[in-house]
């Protein structure tokens, strides 16, 4: 008579209720993990580095700021030091809770295995990732292509195949809110810098259905952009999903013989199908995505071929690891990226090193503006170098291994945490909320 197999034991979570299967071997319970999990297969692979400190930084540049920078400092037993980033505007205390939820997930861990740790803390939590938990995600897994590099002495995006591009990596600054003498002057500056790309909005507020002199004052707006630019510098325009469909429909139809560079956020980018609606009306290339999270987050826009660009935020969407994903994924759906970045230096710096290893690359966001301000130079004065700042129009390489930069603690305590603060709150004349 043959032997029964012995079935493994099902234990029942009295938190929740639900039942599971204990690992076989191991009995009952024993392969719940309150530490790094896995690490006994990897045994006869580990590096021999091990994370032992993890510090999470709010950096508060003003005591009012809506986005205070989220900083996710990793230390190892072997003194490497991993920088990354996890900024989420309106949301950092959560965030910098949800980075010290990840300590057991952390502590113990072997950081070179960066694709083990970033699935363990997706899948191991459960509830799959919105902002919150993917921009703590996000700066955890920067930090760790920062020991990565440094462990292997390469800049990160060698280590990704990188650079497609030797000369540098393509960007773009807004000029928000100008008139037509500040972009004739503006125009003058990007010649002179070897800027070849520019992004500013549209002004005011939409409702669903809209009066015609305001969707007539924006489309003058976008004129004016070009007009005073000239022919020669590419031009994105970002809705920031102040308008419906049928608002945009009118907007992009009208201004496609303009040339622009993309429209970007036309409607929310949750609603597939009435960005899609948007699409098939204009000839004018459409983006989104700077507020999706993970490369499953964009799935339904890259099958549908709804966009021609992607912007995911490396600070959002999963880090390094999340960003290359997204961009592979859309590179075989042949959609293009263009990553946003409008939160601190560690995360461009970082979105750089993905962007030289893209062959779908089109162009870099950065907040700043074509002249240096107040941040470039604190950015500087953390760093050493003018971070994100371009040369020639593009984004200088790393030289340096890792993410290319060092950072100290009391360099960022001049900025104290000044605590969660809301983003812009904006309301039509009725009350009723508005998009801004």
């Amino acid at each position: 008579m043959a032997a029964t197999k012995k079935r493994p034991a099902i234990e029942i979570d009295s938190s929740c209720g639900c039942a599971f299967q204990a690992p076989q071997g191991r009995g009952p319970g024993r392969g719940m993990q309150n530490g790094p999990g896995g690490l006994q297969a990897f045994a006869d692979v580990q590096s021999g580095i091990k994370i032992t400190g993890l510090k999470v930084f709010g950096v508060s540049l003003t005591p009012n700021s809506d986005r205070p920078y989220v900083f996710v400092k990793l230390e190892t037993n072997q003194g490497l030091i991993g920088w990354g980033e996890g900024t989420l505007e309106g949301k950092a205390g959560a965030v910098i809770a949800c980075v010290n939820d990840f300590k057991d997930f952390l502590i113990g861990a072997d950081p070179m295995q960066v694709e083990h740790i970033w699935q363990s803390m997706y899948i191991h939590s459960f509830y799959r990732s919105g902002p919150v938990m993917g921009c703590a995600i996000s700066g955890i897994d920067q930090a760790l292509w920062d020991i990565r590099g440094k462990a292997l002495n390469m800049p990160v995006y060698k280590l990704l195949g990188g650079p497609y591009d030797s000369r540098g990596v393509r960007g773009y600054y807004h000029v928000d809110g100008a008139n037509r003498d500040q972009l004739v002057e503006i125009r003058q500056t990007a010649r002179e810098q070897g800027i070849t790309c520019v992004k500013s909005g549209i002004p005011g507020y939409y409702e669903w259905i809209e009066r015609r002199p305001k969707i007539d004052r924006a489309i003058r707006q976008i004129q004016l952009y070009r007009e005073a630019l000239g022919p020669d510098i590419d031009i994105a325009v970002d809705f920031h999903a102040k308008t419906s469909p049928s608002v945009a429909s009118i907007i992009v139809k009208e201004v496609e013989p303009l040339n622009l560079l993309f429209i970007e956020e036309p409607c929310p980018p949750e609603n597939v199908q009435a960005m899609a609606k948007i699409a098939r009306r204009s000839t004018t290339p459409i983006a989104t995505g700077e507020r999706l999270i993970t490369s499953y987050g964009c799935r339904e826009l890259i099958e549908m071929g709804v966009i021609d660009i992607l912007q995911t935020d490396i600070n959002h969407v999963g880090g390094v690891t999340g960003l290359w994903k997204v961009a592979a994924t859309a590179d075989v759906s042949g959609i293009s990226m263009a990553p946003h970045a409008c939160e601190g230096p560690i995360g461009g710096l970082a979105a750089i090193h993905v962007d030289a290893a893209m062959p779908n690359f089109v162009v870099q966001e950065i907040c700043g503006q074509v002249k240096p301000g107040p941040t470039d130079k604190i950015w500087e004065e953390w760093l050493g170098f003018p971070a994100m700042r371009m040369v020639d129009g593009r984004f200088p390489l790393a030289e340096k291994p890792g993410l290319g930069f060092e950072l100290s603690e009391a360099s960022l305590a001049k900025y104290p945490f000044g605590g969660t603060r809301p983003m812009a709150r904006v309301f039509h004349d009725d009350g009723s909320v508005a998009e801004w």
